[in-house]
């Protein structure tokens, strides 16, 4: 198997390395040992795991999907290689401290590195996905008896981790979960209550699953404040880290979805037999704060999933249109003439650049948020931390959720180009697309996140983080503004963040009094403002690559002319989109607020 098939590895390099300058980090304490060579090892490491122990199953376990008899649950064997030489090769712990065996890697770099195997196989990807959450969150909120018993098993990958957070009556609304957390004696609590959609959330691809479940303690407030948050295992653990008895948490089914069909969705209940002991994580009532750590961690790994799924898709259908030959071009009017390669006609070009254009705008939007999980991390001084957590809540919903929307439609366009044979299983392009299609629902509906972004994000802190975002937008603009090749696309997203301004001038003091007003229309916000800033994104790609072509060599020269010519594209034929969305978001349109449920 070719590199090609799950990354170009020139973007990823040209992406962490010149884009986001991933050696600048090594000057911090934290990175100090490492250098370039040491980042471009664990990549390297990644990238032949992904293609040796992942890649060839991704196929095998959509058609083979995990099976429970009752009692048991079954999978293929594949599977559990995978996670294991995974877990093996120190990838759990990525980022975490040489002491706890991690390799300390920058977040970027870990992203980077996760990435592959999102593209490889999502599905499996996904248990390890699943559990460096879970560490993340037990190793900053739980007790030191919670951090002996979980945390060094999870980052070995003996035990494995899940979030439970959906309920079957409640869905996306948090506030009405109704599991229960029963205070005992000896101060663990009794769980009963029932979740669904749980991802990972039985199997036996580990000796452990730790359960992190939101439940509610008796007398606590209603809504979202009076959630907290337990350890849950599927096996209690012995203070000597053994594992002791089955606790009662009972598979009820799995759940059989479109796509990602090689991880196990589940349904799950707690207390069955009033037996389920957990043990409660940081304070009561304040569960919901520590599991949206997860939750935004998760938001970024999905949104990095969407768009390795739309690589994927991309990578196959250029290797497709360049060797499929059909048709000729339109002014070859012989028909004993060759026909030429797809890739020859005009249309075809027009597809791999829109799916070019989105993907690599995705990763660069992915790898962007991983970089500001370091500098709110790492940075040297404190306004640099805080300013990086400012950009960070800002995006997170839009890195979770351009990526779902766009790299699905490149994943589209990707079985437009493959032809009827697009639509079969023989080819892989339909997979892709069923894998990507869940990114727009898991971790908060693309709906969910247009009100989170309109209704919360762009107001947060008097607007700061707004204030923050324009200031590196118009950095951005004033370097392009001095680089002939692109001064059109710089005044195209001065004009873009203008009309952002111009909008939200309507849309804020509107919110305090209309807020439902508003918000009916939060999609069309989502989309114009993830669209700029992708836009702004592809502007520092082109600079990046103009910077570097005079020096270039003969195969640079062509990948830097690629990525100009595609910033271009996104300039001139994407973001002009938006324009119908600014008017309709400032005419406050009642539109769909007026249709009346009974009029359907």
């Amino acid at each position: 198997m070719s590199h090609s098939t799950i990354i170009h590895r020139r973007d990823l390099e040209f992406q962490l390395f010149e884009l986001f300058e991933a050696e600048v980090l090594t000057q911090r304490p934290r990175f100090a040992e490492h250098n370039r060579e040491t980042f471009s090892a664990a990549l390297d490491i990644a990238h032949a795991i992904a293609e040796e122990k992942f890649a060839p199953h991704n196929r095998l376990s959509d058609e083979h999907e995990p099976q429970f008899d009752g009692e048991r649950v079954s999978m293929l064997p594949e599977i559990r290689e995978a996670v294991r030489a995974y877990s093996e090769a120190g990838l759990i712990a990525a980022g975490k401290d040489y002491d706890v065996g991690g390799m300390q890697l920058p977040a970027l770099v870990s992203h980077a590195c996760h990435s592959l195997f999102k593209s490889a196989n999502i599905a499996t990807s996904s248990y390890v996905g699943l559990t460096i959450g879970n560490a993340n969150v037990i190793d900053r909120f739980g007790t030191p008896a919670q951090k002996r018993k979980y945390l060094q098993a999870l980052l070995e990958g003996r035990f494995f981790g899940t979030m439970a957070l959906t309920e079957p009556q409640a869905g996306s609304s948090l506030a009405d979960l109704t599991t229960r957390a029963v205070p005992n004696p000896d101060g663990t609590y009794s769980i009963t209550g029932n979740k669904i959609f749980i991802s990972g959330g039985d199997h036996e691809l580990s000796d452990n699953i730790v359960h992190l479940v939101l439940a509610r303690i008796p007398g606590a407030p209603p809504g979202v404040k009076g959630i907290s948050l337990f350890t849950v295992p599927k096996y209690h653990v012995n203070d000597d880290g053994t594992l002791g008895e089955r606790n009662d948490v009972a598979l009820a089914g799995l759940i059989h979805k479109m796509g990602w069909r090689g991880t196990t969705s589940t349904m799950l209940s707690f207390g069955e037999r009033g037996a389920c002991i957990g043990e409660i994580v940081g304070e009561p009532h304040r569960g919901l704060a520590y599991m949206f750590q997860m939750m935004n961690e998760a938001r970024i790994g999905v949104g990095m999933g969407a768009t390795m799924l739309g690589y994927r898709g991309y990578l196959a259908s250029l290797q497709y249109a360049r060797e499929r030959r059909q048709g000729r071009p339109p002014e070859e009017k012989r028909p004993d003439v060759p026909q030429v390669p797809l890739i020859e006609h005009t249309d075809v070009r027009r597809m791999l650049l829109a799916q070019k254009a989105y993907v690599e705008g995705g990763y660069a939007l992915c790898l962007y948020a991983a970089r500001l999980v370091d500098d709110l991390r790492t940075a040297g001084d404190e306004t640099a931390r805080a300013e990086a957590g400012l950009m960070l809540d800002l995006l997170t919903p839009v890195v979770k959720s351009w990526p779902s929307q766009w790299c699905l439609e490149a994943n589209s366009l990707a079985i437009q180009i493959h032809g009827g044979y697009g639509y079969t299983r023989e080819y892989p392009v339909e997979q892709f697309y069923r894998d990507n299609r869940l990114n727009l629902i898991h971790e908060g509906t693309h709906g969910v996140q247009g009100l989170d972004l309109l209704g919360r994000k762009v107001t947060l802190h008097d607007g700061r983080a707004i204030g923050l975002l324009a200031r590196e937008i118009d950095r951005t603009v004033r370097e392009a503004l001095e680089t002939p090749a692109l001064a059109e696309e710089a005044h195209a997203l001065a004009q873009a963040w203008h009309e952002m301004g111009e909008t939200l001038a309507v849309l804020r003091p509107a919110l305090a009094e209309r807020a439902t007003l508003v918000l009916a229309q939060a999609n069309a916000f989502l989309e114009a403002f993830g669209h700029t800033v992708v836009a702004w994104l592809w502007l520092r790609q082109g600079l990046t690559a103009c910077r570097a072509l005079p020096n270039a060599t003969d195969d640079d020269i062509k990948f830097y002319r690629g990525k100009l010519q595609t910033c271009q594209w996104f300039f001139r034929c994407e973001l002009p989109k938006m324009q119908p969305h600014h008017a309709l978001l400032r005419r406050l349109d009642d539109t769909t607020l007026n249709m009346a449920p009974d009029w359907f």
